[in-house]
């Protein structure tokens, strides 16, 4: 399912999406037979904070392209895209990706005079334990740790730490009998090292300023994370949805002058339209 974590790639998921089944166990009902591709376009609107802790808030518009593969060795859903390198009946271990979108200083008053933030791109390994789950698949719980560097996306690209969100995952497949109807429940502790906590929270003695104190930024707890996800796909269309909310009381960076608000929501929805599809079929959960 499924970004201190600021997520603006939750909203954009739909950009594109990678697939592969998992295996089974001997009890479990076969997977059903889907395309092996499918491809698209739709768009969306979004909303989330500047940067966890931010207390402004921005929206989005946004195109993308609704593509599908559901091959043995590549995946993306609500955790962003996926490389898988290992796949069992109760382990999965594989690359994820994920990234953040850019912040500009003008138009964020806590940041005012500060350098901008640069959108990064977020990668790492993350493996996933399969903990539940029914027979017929319809349910499944599962314990996901990912760990993930950012890179910042310019001409000179300079890392930004690393990130730890470990968390727990419930899928809830064809709910209420409604075919093609998947919500996904998340929640979990977040945890940065210093130099991620230090991109975002630290005020260096040049850029201190009234009501704006220098600070000096450490890594370790950095807050909480709750996420539902509702998607439903019809014959030719997709629609999906998403809240999240994030809490940063307690984090080892509370106190840093740009964490105007220790609590968030953010949101989106996002619509597809599904126009061509392959002619072969292969098993799939997704």
């Amino acid at each position: 399912m499924t970004m201190p974590s600021f997520r603006p790639t939750l909203l954009l998921l739909p950009m594109l999406l990678i697939a592969s089944g998992t295996a089974r166990a001997a009890d479990e009902a076969p997977p059903p037979a889907k395309p092996l591709w499918e491809i698209g376009i739709g768009a969306g609107v979004a909303a989330f904070p500047h940067y966890p802790g931010s207390d402004q808030t921005r929206a989005w518009v946004f195109p993308f392209p609704y593509v599908i593969y559901r091959g043995k060795f590549l995946r993306a859903d609500r955790d962003g895209v996926r490389g898988q390198l290992l796949d069992t009946d109760r382990v999965n271990f594989n690359i994820s990706l994920l990234g953040s979108l850019p912040v500009s200083s003008r138009d964020d008053n806590a940041r005012a005079g500060m350098p901008d933030l640069k959108p990064t791109i977020e990668i790492g390994p993350s493996v996933e334990v399969h903990l539940w789950r029914t027979p017929a698949r319809d349910m499944l719980l599962d314990l996901r740790l990912p760990v993930r560097m950012g890179i910042t996306l310019e001409s000179s690209p300079k890392t930004v730490g690393w990130q730890f969100e470990p968390n727990v995952n419930l899928d809830l497949v064809d709910v209420a009998g409604v075919p093609g109807l998947r919500v996904g429940m998340l929640a979990g502790p977040m945890f940065a090292n210093g130099r991620y906590a230090e991109h975002y929270y630290t005020v260096a003695p040049q850029y201190a300023a009234p009501g704006r104190p220098a600070y000096e930024a450490n890594g370790g707890y950095a807050g909480t994370q709750a996420l539902v996800s509702m998607s439903r796909r019809f014959s030719r269309y997709w629609v999906g949805a998403f809240v999240r909310y994030a809490n940063l009381a307690g984090a080892s960076f509370a106190d840093s002058p740009l964490v105007r608000t220790k609590s968030a929501l953010s949101g989106g929805v996002a619509v597809a339209w599904v126009f061509g599809q392959s002619s072969k079929m292969v098993a799939s959960d997704e």
